[in-house]
């Protein structure tokens, strides 16, 4: 791991999106009616994201563990295309992209477990870092 020793506390955030594709609008429907056979495809794939963000530094090695002090999990559905976003924060030394990438790569995977039975073509794309504040990177607040 990087030596964070000598870094100060500041507030650190990070979003982040995945997105899940599905193959036809069928699929949209089961999920909005709540008729996924294995579930409440939204609810559970919260809670496996809210575990995903608590569990990085223990899946990924270079991970600091670290104080969560916030993590939010929203979803919206454009056509057969649902984006996940996922918000992490704390007040450390270190940031929490990683966290919030794991967090949303998790949920689309728990979407893509919930969904298989009723869906084949289901793609997960786009993983990536929507943004990030706090620390050196942080032009409002530089250290």
């Amino acid at each position: 791991m990087v030596d964070i020793t000598s870094k100060k506390n500041t507030l650190r955030t990070a979003v982040a999106q995945a997105l899940v594709e599905v193959s036809s609008d069928a699929t949209i429907e089961a999920i909005k009616s709540n008729t996924v056979p294995k579930g409440d495809v939204f609810a559970m794939s919260k809670a496996a994201g809210l575990l995903g963000v608590k569990k990085t530094p223990d899946l990924l090695p270079d991970c600091h563990p670290l104080p969560i002090e916030y993590t939010n999990i929203t979803y919206e559905i454009k056509g057969t295309s649902i984006q996940i976003l996922v918000t992490v924060k704390t007040i450390y030394k270190t940031g929490v992209e990683v966290e919030a990438m794991h967090g949303a790569s998790v949920v689309a995977l728990n979407m893509y477990d919930m969904l298989k039975p009723i869906d084949k073509g289901i793609e997960i794309k786009s993983i990536k870092l929507l943004s990030k504040t706090g620390g050196k990177s942080d032009i409002n607040n530089p250290i």
